[in-house]
Protein backbone atom coordinates (compact mmCIF):
# COMPACT_ATOMS: atom_id res chain seq x y z
CA UNK A 1 0.00 0.00 0.00
CA UNK A 2 1.32 3.44 -0.93
CA UNK A 3 0.41 6.89 0.31
CA UNK A 4 -0.73 7.84 -3.19
CA UNK A 5 -3.35 5.07 -3.07
CA UNK A 6 -4.70 6.53 0.16
CA UNK A 7 -4.67 9.99 -1.45
CA UNK A 8 -6.69 8.67 -4.42
CA UNK A 9 -9.21 7.08 -2.08
CA UNK A 10 -9.62 10.20 0.09
CA UNK A 11 -9.98 12.42 -2.98
CA UNK A 12 -12.68 10.17 -4.44
CA UNK A 13 -14.60 10.29 -1.16
CA UNK A 14 -14.17 14.05 -0.79
CA UNK A 15 -15.29 14.71 -4.37
CA UNK A 16 -18.05 12.06 -4.32
CA UNK A 17 -17.10 11.07 -7.84
CA UNK A 18 -14.33 9.24 -9.67
CA UNK A 19 -14.55 11.77 -12.49
CA UNK A 20 -14.16 14.84 -10.28
CA UNK A 21 -11.43 13.10 -8.26
CA UNK A 22 -9.46 12.40 -11.44
CA UNK A 23 -9.80 16.05 -12.48
CA UNK A 24 -8.55 17.21 -9.07
CA UNK A 25 -5.63 14.77 -9.23
CA UNK A 26 -4.88 15.75 -12.85
CA UNK A 27 -4.91 12.15 -14.06
CA UNK A 28 -7.27 10.02 -16.13
CA UNK A 29 -10.29 8.43 -14.44
CA UNK A 30 -9.38 4.82 -15.25
CA UNK A 31 -6.13 4.76 -13.21
CA UNK A 32 -8.05 6.14 -10.21
CA UNK A 33 -10.74 3.44 -10.49
CA UNK A 34 -8.08 0.78 -11.01
CA UNK A 35 -6.06 1.83 -7.95
CA UNK A 36 -9.13 1.91 -5.70
CA UNK A 37 -10.08 -1.64 -6.77
CA UNK A 38 -6.50 -2.76 -6.24
CA UNK A 39 -6.58 -1.21 -2.77
CA UNK A 40 -9.79 -3.06 -1.91
CA UNK A 41 -8.30 -6.35 -3.07
CA UNK A 42 -5.18 -5.73 -1.01
CA UNK A 43 -7.24 -4.95 2.11
CA UNK A 44 -9.75 -7.72 1.47
CA UNK A 45 -12.70 -5.40 2.10
CA UNK A 46 -15.13 -3.28 0.11
CA UNK A 47 -14.52 0.41 0.74
CA UNK A 48 -17.05 1.97 -1.64
CA UNK A 49 -20.56 1.02 -2.71
CA UNK A 50 -20.80 2.05 -6.37
CA UNK A 51 -23.92 2.87 -8.38
CA UNK A 52 -24.22 4.42 -11.80
CA UNK A 53 -24.85 7.83 -10.24
CA UNK A 54 -22.98 7.90 -6.94
CA UNK A 55 -20.62 6.28 -4.51
CA UNK A 56 -21.03 5.67 -0.79
CA UNK A 57 -18.69 4.54 1.96
CA UNK A 58 -19.14 1.17 3.54
CA UNK A 59 -18.57 0.86 7.29
CA UNK A 60 -15.06 -0.41 6.57
CA UNK A 61 -14.63 2.51 4.18
CA UNK A 62 -15.62 5.05 6.84
CA UNK A 63 -13.07 3.69 9.30
CA UNK A 64 -10.39 3.48 6.64
CA UNK A 65 -11.15 7.02 5.39
CA UNK A 66 -10.64 8.51 8.87
CA UNK A 67 -7.31 6.74 9.25
CA UNK A 68 -6.19 7.78 5.77
CA UNK A 69 -6.96 11.44 6.46
CA UNK A 70 -4.87 11.30 9.64
CA UNK A 71 -1.99 9.49 7.94
CA UNK A 72 -1.91 11.88 4.98
CA UNK A 73 -1.93 14.89 7.31
CA UNK A 74 0.89 13.32 9.33
CA UNK A 75 2.91 12.64 6.19
CA UNK A 76 2.50 16.23 5.03
CA UNK A 77 3.53 17.44 8.47
CA UNK A 78 6.58 15.17 8.37
CA UNK A 79 7.62 16.56 4.99
CA UNK A 80 7.19 20.15 6.14
CA UNK A 81 9.04 19.44 9.40
CA UNK A 82 11.94 17.98 7.45
CA UNK A 83 12.08 21.07 5.26
CA UNK A 84 11.96 23.37 8.30
CA UNK A 85 14.72 21.38 9.96
CA UNK A 86 16.85 21.71 6.82
CA UNK A 87 16.32 25.48 7.01
CA UNK A 88 17.14 25.54 10.73
CA UNK A 89 13.62 26.64 11.71
CA UNK A 90 12.89 23.86 14.22
CA UNK A 91 14.99 21.96 16.73
CA UNK A 92 16.79 22.83 19.95
CA UNK A 93 19.71 25.13 20.71
CA UNK A 94 21.73 25.57 23.88
CA UNK A 95 23.32 29.02 24.13
CA UNK A 96 25.99 30.07 26.61
CA UNK A 97 26.77 33.62 27.75
CA UNK A 98 29.49 35.01 29.95
CA UNK A 99 28.28 37.08 32.87
CA UNK A 100 28.79 40.58 31.45
CA UNK A 101 26.99 39.76 28.19
CA UNK A 102 23.98 38.56 30.19
CA UNK A 103 23.03 42.17 30.87
CA UNK A 104 23.83 43.61 27.45
CA UNK A 105 24.01 41.38 24.37
CA UNK A 106 22.00 38.37 25.52
CA UNK A 107 18.59 40.13 25.60
CA UNK A 108 19.15 41.62 22.13
CA UNK A 109 20.32 38.37 20.55
CA UNK A 110 17.71 36.10 22.12
CA UNK A 111 14.81 38.46 21.41
CA UNK A 112 15.75 38.83 17.75
CA UNK A 113 16.34 35.11 17.28
CA UNK A 114 13.06 34.17 18.99
CA UNK A 115 11.12 36.56 16.75
CA UNK A 116 12.61 34.93 13.65
CA UNK A 117 12.48 31.33 14.89
CA UNK A 118 9.53 30.84 17.27
CA UNK A 119 9.56 27.04 16.95
CA UNK A 120 13.17 26.48 18.04
CA UNK A 121 13.52 25.38 21.66
CA UNK A 122 16.14 27.51 23.42
CA UNK A 123 18.13 26.64 26.52
CA UNK A 124 19.98 29.68 27.88
CA UNK A 125 22.99 29.27 30.14
CA UNK A 126 23.94 32.67 31.50
CA UNK A 127 26.82 33.65 33.79
CA UNK A 128 28.96 30.90 32.23
CA UNK A 129 32.73 31.32 32.42
CA UNK A 130 34.67 30.92 29.17
CA UNK A 131 36.49 27.67 30.10
CA UNK A 132 33.17 26.07 31.02
CA UNK A 133 31.72 27.15 27.67
CA UNK A 134 34.64 25.62 25.79
CA UNK A 135 34.20 22.32 27.65
CA UNK A 136 30.46 22.34 26.86
CA UNK A 137 31.10 23.11 23.19
CA UNK A 138 33.49 20.17 23.02
CA UNK A 139 31.10 17.68 24.63
CA UNK A 140 28.12 18.93 22.60
CA UNK A 141 26.01 20.23 25.48
CA UNK A 142 26.40 23.81 24.21
CA UNK A 143 25.59 24.88 20.65
CA UNK A 144 27.04 28.39 20.57
CA UNK A 145 28.85 30.39 23.21
CA UNK A 146 29.48 34.08 23.76
CA UNK A 147 32.77 34.16 25.62
CA UNK A 148 36.11 35.86 26.20
CA UNK A 149 39.06 34.68 24.12
CA UNK A 150 41.70 33.37 23.94
CA UNK A 151 40.47 29.87 23.15
CA UNK A 152 43.38 27.53 22.54
CA UNK A 153 41.39 24.59 21.19
CA UNK A 154 41.72 23.90 17.44
CA UNK A 155 38.21 22.47 17.07
CA UNK A 156 36.53 25.63 18.43
CA UNK A 157 35.92 28.43 15.94
CA UNK A 158 36.03 31.93 17.43
CA UNK A 159 34.45 34.97 15.76
CA UNK A 160 35.51 38.20 17.41
CA UNK A 161 32.56 40.50 18.08
CA UNK A 162 33.89 43.44 20.02
CA UNK A 163 36.60 44.77 22.30
CA UNK A 164 35.27 46.21 25.54
CA UNK A 165 37.15 48.79 27.60
CA UNK A 166 37.64 47.93 31.25
CA UNK A 167 35.84 49.82 33.98
CA UNK A 168 36.38 50.12 37.70
CA UNK A 169 33.53 48.83 39.85
CA UNK A 170 33.41 50.77 43.12
CA UNK A 171 31.19 50.99 46.20
CA UNK A 172 29.28 54.28 46.08
CA UNK A 173 30.96 55.41 49.31
CA UNK A 174 34.46 54.93 47.88
CA UNK A 175 36.55 58.16 47.81
CA UNK A 176 37.10 57.80 44.05
CA UNK A 177 33.45 57.15 43.24
CA UNK A 178 32.84 60.84 42.46
CA UNK A 179 35.63 60.98 39.86
CA UNK A 180 34.60 60.93 36.20
CA UNK A 181 37.47 58.50 35.46
CA UNK A 182 40.25 56.90 37.46
CA UNK A 183 43.72 55.46 36.99
CA UNK A 184 44.09 51.81 37.92
CA UNK A 185 47.18 52.49 40.01
CA UNK A 186 44.97 54.60 42.30
CA UNK A 187 43.50 51.25 43.44
CA UNK A 188 46.84 49.60 44.17
CA UNK A 189 46.21 49.42 47.92
CA UNK A 190 42.62 48.17 47.66
CA UNK A 191 41.15 44.73 48.20
CA UNK A 192 39.87 43.34 44.89
CA UNK A 193 36.91 41.12 44.14
CA UNK A 194 37.91 38.93 41.20
CA UNK A 195 36.55 36.27 38.91
CA UNK A 196 37.39 32.66 39.63
CA UNK A 197 40.43 31.11 38.02
CA UNK A 198 40.76 29.80 35.44
CA UNK A 199 38.96 32.52 33.50
CA UNK A 200 39.89 35.22 31.03
CA UNK A 201 38.87 38.03 33.38
CA UNK A 202 41.00 36.60 36.21
CA UNK A 203 44.02 36.70 33.91
CA UNK A 204 43.09 40.18 32.66
CA UNK A 205 42.97 41.54 36.22
CA UNK A 206 46.45 40.23 36.97
CA UNK A 207 47.99 41.39 33.68
CA UNK A 208 46.36 44.83 33.75
CA UNK A 209 47.50 45.52 37.30
CA UNK A 210 50.99 44.32 36.35
CA UNK A 211 51.06 46.94 33.58
CA UNK A 212 50.88 49.71 36.17
CA UNK A 213 53.23 48.05 38.63
CA UNK A 214 51.29 46.20 41.31
CA UNK A 215 49.91 42.80 42.18
CA UNK A 216 46.26 43.01 43.26
CA UNK A 217 45.18 41.71 46.65
CA UNK A 218 42.25 39.49 45.72
CA UNK A 219 39.99 39.23 48.73
CA UNK A 220 37.36 37.03 47.16
CA UNK A 221 36.85 35.20 43.87
CA UNK A 222 33.39 34.68 42.36
CA UNK A 223 32.00 32.84 39.33
CA UNK A 224 29.14 35.18 38.47
CA UNK A 225 29.18 38.84 37.45
CA UNK A 226 26.06 39.61 39.48
CA UNK A 227 27.80 38.24 42.58
CA UNK A 228 30.93 40.26 41.84
CA UNK A 229 28.92 43.49 41.63
CA UNK A 230 26.90 42.60 44.74
CA UNK A 231 30.05 41.96 46.80
CA UNK A 232 31.46 45.33 45.69
CA UNK A 233 28.15 47.00 46.58
CA UNK A 234 28.47 45.45 50.04
CA UNK A 235 31.73 47.34 50.47
CA UNK A 236 34.04 44.32 50.57
CA UNK A 237 36.33 45.53 47.81
CA UNK A 238 36.65 46.96 44.30
CA UNK A 239 36.70 45.21 40.95
CA UNK A 240 37.64 45.58 37.32
CA UNK A 241 35.08 44.46 34.73
CA UNK A 242 34.18 44.94 31.04
CA UNK A 243 32.17 48.01 30.13
CA UNK A 244 28.98 46.01 29.46
CA UNK A 245 28.69 45.27 33.19
CA UNK A 246 27.39 48.82 33.64
CA UNK A 247 24.05 47.56 32.30
CA UNK A 248 23.65 45.68 35.59
CA UNK A 249 22.03 48.26 37.88
CA UNK A 250 22.46 47.69 41.58
CA UNK A 251 22.15 49.93 44.61
CA UNK A 252 25.42 50.67 46.36
CA UNK A 253 27.74 50.38 43.36
CA UNK A 254 29.03 52.72 40.67
CA UNK A 255 31.06 52.24 37.49
CA UNK A 256 33.93 54.48 36.42
CA UNK A 257 35.98 54.34 33.19
CA UNK A 258 39.68 53.56 33.49
CA UNK A 259 41.75 56.47 32.27
CA UNK A 260 44.87 54.32 32.33
CA UNK A 261 45.88 51.83 31.26
CA UNK A 262 43.82 51.83 28.06
CA UNK A 263 42.95 48.15 28.07
CA UNK A 264 40.08 46.31 26.42
CA UNK A 265 38.98 42.69 26.52
CA UNK A 266 37.65 40.75 23.50
CA UNK A 267 34.22 39.17 23.24
CA UNK A 268 33.49 36.45 20.69
CA UNK A 269 30.97 33.97 19.37
CA UNK A 270 32.31 30.42 19.61
CA UNK A 271 31.15 27.08 18.22
CA UNK A 272 32.51 23.64 17.37
CA UNK A 273 33.72 23.50 13.76
CA UNK A 274 32.09 20.08 13.18
CA UNK A 275 28.71 21.00 14.67
CA UNK A 276 27.61 23.75 12.27
CA UNK A 277 24.30 22.50 10.90
CA UNK A 278 21.28 24.55 9.79
CA UNK A 279 20.25 25.46 13.35
CA UNK A 280 23.61 26.85 14.41
CA UNK A 281 24.19 28.50 11.03
CA UNK A 282 20.84 30.28 11.27
CA UNK A 283 21.57 31.46 14.82
CA UNK A 284 25.00 32.76 13.81
CA UNK A 285 23.49 34.62 10.85
CA UNK A 286 20.91 36.22 13.14
CA UNK A 287 23.55 37.14 15.72
CA UNK A 288 25.76 38.79 13.11
CA UNK A 289 22.84 40.72 11.66
CA UNK A 290 21.66 41.94 15.06
CA UNK A 291 25.11 42.95 16.21
CA UNK A 292 25.71 44.94 13.04
CA UNK A 293 22.28 46.58 13.00
CA UNK A 294 22.57 47.69 16.61
CA UNK A 295 26.17 48.79 16.05
CA UNK A 296 27.33 46.48 18.82
CA UNK A 297 30.26 45.15 16.82
CA UNK A 298 33.62 46.70 17.53
CA UNK A 299 36.63 44.69 16.49
CA UNK A 300 39.32 47.31 16.19
CA UNK A 301 42.50 46.01 17.87
CA UNK A 302 43.18 47.62 21.21
CA UNK A 303 46.55 46.94 22.77
CA UNK A 304 48.13 43.73 23.95
CA UNK A 305 44.94 41.76 24.47
CA UNK A 306 44.38 41.26 20.74
CA UNK A 307 47.10 38.65 20.24
CA UNK A 308 45.86 35.73 18.15
CA UNK A 309 42.10 35.43 18.00
CA UNK A 310 40.91 33.25 15.21
CA UNK A 311 38.13 34.64 13.02
CA UNK A 312 36.30 37.94 13.03
CA UNK A 313 32.78 38.80 11.99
Amino acid sequence: MELRHMKYFVTVVDEGSFTRAAERLSIAQSPVSHQIRKLERELGVTLLERTTRSIALTEAGRVFYDRCVSLLAASEDAVESARKAARGEIGALSLGFIGSSTYDLMPNLVRAYRERNPHVELTLRSEMLSPAQVDALLDGTLSVGLLRPPVKVPDIVVELVRNEPLMAVLPVQHPLATNTAIDLDDLAGESFIGYQAPSTMHDVLLSTCAQVGFVPTIRQQVAETATLVAVVAAGLGVAVAPESVRHLRMNGVTYRPLRSPKTAVPLALAYHKDAVGPLIRRYLDTARTVLRSKKLINVAPTGQEMGAYVDTI
